[in-house]
């Protein structure tokens, strides 16, 4: 079984997270080839027992507008990994299959708020509900460190799929944005993206059976008619992100292309940006949102290099 990570542009990089290496099958020509790696399916993930729940919180009125507070052993403060969901924005899909991540990370000694969002189908989820949504719960991870041991000045975002678009995104967020000003936004100090959706244009024509009907939903507009909105939170149009980013994407991926996370990744670092890229042979699009597999170890050690160590280190 070959395990493949291509990495750009070494010189760029200032962290190698795990060195690559190609194994050849060692058993004789006589036995069976070794059979490749299937991706996991949605029904594979859904059908796994699920981890107990973190301390629901919400940090707004709203039903959808709570969270997940998993907080590890140890007095701490411990630094801090928001967990932002996929699920093309739609409100059929919730934090729920996300929990397998959370409760592996707070196990690892992080902190985790797994965040759910208004979405579409939602009251007003879709432009700017979903957006404000998630500045709000990262902000409210102030409120939350009145009374919790953890580090605000050591906060990662990490998203699967249209959730690696608003990880993405909300490392950029800033006090002066006209579309979706932001009161003195609570800084991330890492990203990590989980087949992101990074360039919002370019995905909202396919492939088809992806997300990318989504799109205008979610923006409330096209490029054409809200073209401001666009350029305000999609990854591509944010570079760069002055923060280390970590992406890690399927080679099987039919929902969002390794092709699409690597261009955005070669743009990033043509913008001086510190982009890590893990592209897994063998693995779909819900493969990296699980702990167990082969992109587990780089997510895990990306986080101790970039956010620190656990119990306040």
């Amino acid at each position: 079984m070959n395990n493949r990570c291509r990495i750009l542009l070494p010189a760029l990089m200032a962290v190698l997270l795990s060195a690559c290496a190609n194994r050849s099958p060692t058993a004789s020509d006589a036995a069976p080839a070794a059979r490749a790696p299937q991706p996991l399916s949605w029904a594979q993930v859904q059908a796994r027992p699920l981890p107990p729940p973190g301390e629901r919180l919400q940090y707004g009125p709203a039903p959808q507008q709570f969270g997940e507070l998993r907080l590890p052993d140890g007095a701490g403060p411990h630094p801090v990994v928001v967990l932002i969901h996929g699920g093309c924005w739609l409100s059929q899909f919730d934090l729920t299959y996300f929990s397998h991540l959370a409760d592996a990370l707070t196990r690892q000694g992080f902190a985790t708020w797994s965040i759910e969002y208004r979405r579409i189908g939602d009251d007003n989820g879709g432009w700017p509900g979903t957006f404000v949504d998630i500045g709000l719960a990262i902000d409210h991870l102030r409120e939350l460190a009145a009374v919790r041991p953890l580090n605000l000045a050591h906060v990662a975002t990490l998203g699967h799929s249209a959730g690696g678009q608003l990880a993405l995104w909300a490392a950029t967020r800033d006090d002066a944005h006209a579309l979706l000003p932001a009161d003195h936004p609570l800084p991330i100090r890492a990203v990590i993206g989980l087949a992101p959706i990074t360039d919002m244009e370019r995905y909202r024509v396919g492939p088809d059976g992806s997300c990318h009907s989504a799109v205008d939903a979610v923006m409330g507009g096209t490029p054409d008619t809200a073209g401001e909105r666009y350029s305000a939170v999609s990854p591509a149009a944010r570079l760069p992100l002055h923060v280390p980013v970590l992406l890690v994407s399927g080679a099987k991926d039919p929902i969002v292309s390794p092709a699409s996370v690597e261009a955005f990744a070669q743009a990033a670092l043509l913008e001086g940006d510190q982009i890590h890229l893990r592209v897994v042979a063998g693995e779909g699009h819900f493969d990296p949102a699980l702990p167990d597999t082969r992109s587990w170890d780089d997510v895990v050690g990306f986080l101790h290099a970039t956010i620190g160590e656990p119990d306040g280190g």
